[in-house]
């Protein structure tokens, strides 16, 4: 589940988009100029792209945060892959949306070496 306060503005944007297309409809049916049109086509496309960027962020950031925790628990500050799970939980707060996506592979593949470790141990 996603913070109201995000969902509450992806919402609004989406609003503030879908008026913004409406307004083109219209102008388009009153022929207004062309010039005006491309400028609230690219208004909206801007609306539309931030509302995205925010979403992912969201579910990206959430996708990784779980996975450090689970990492983590696993891990509680003796394994030979501490040092690489504190850097990115450090680093975490910080990341963009693409270091976002690289850093959720590499929280996997600790987790799948720590993992192949465990089962040599046993």
């Amino acid at each position: 589940m996603m913070p109201s306060e995000l969902t509450g503005d992806i919402i609004n944007r989406l609003h503030y988009v879908k008026g913004q297309l409406d307004g083109i409809e219209k102008m388009i049916k009153e022929g207004k100029d062309p010039e005006k049109i491309i400028v609230q086509f690219k208004a909206s496309e801007e609306g539309l792209s931030k509302a995205h960027f925010l979403l992912l962020d969201e579910v990206f950031r959430k996708g990784l945060a779980l996975k450090l925790v689970e990492v983590m628990n696993a891990c509680p500050g003796n394994c030979q892959e501490a040092e690489k799970i504190e850097f990115l939980k450090k680093k975490f707060p910080d990341l963009t949306l693409d270091e976002l996506a690289v850093k959720i592979k590499e929280v996997d593949g600790i987790n799948e070496r720590m993992k192949i470790n465990q089962k040599k141990e046993e």
